[in-house]
């Protein structure tokens, strides 16, 4: 996991209450209903795009 997704999860984690391993089941056991599959798409060819470098 990037620091940047670790940083985002436990953000996300912290204002729902939640652990981090809560926050991932919520966010995958409801995966349909939080996502726009529009961006999705768009912000995966990026992330993918931008992956290279982020390991560096």
């Amino acid at each position: 996991m990037t620091e940047d997704g670790y940083r985002r999860l436990r953000q996300f984690a912290q204002e729902a209450g939640l652990d981090e391993g809560e926050a991932l089941s919520f966010l995958f056991e409801n995966w349909t209903s939080v996502i726009n599959m529009d961006n999705l798409t768009h912000r995966m060819r990026l992330f993918n795009s931008e992956l290279a470098d982020r390991k560096r």
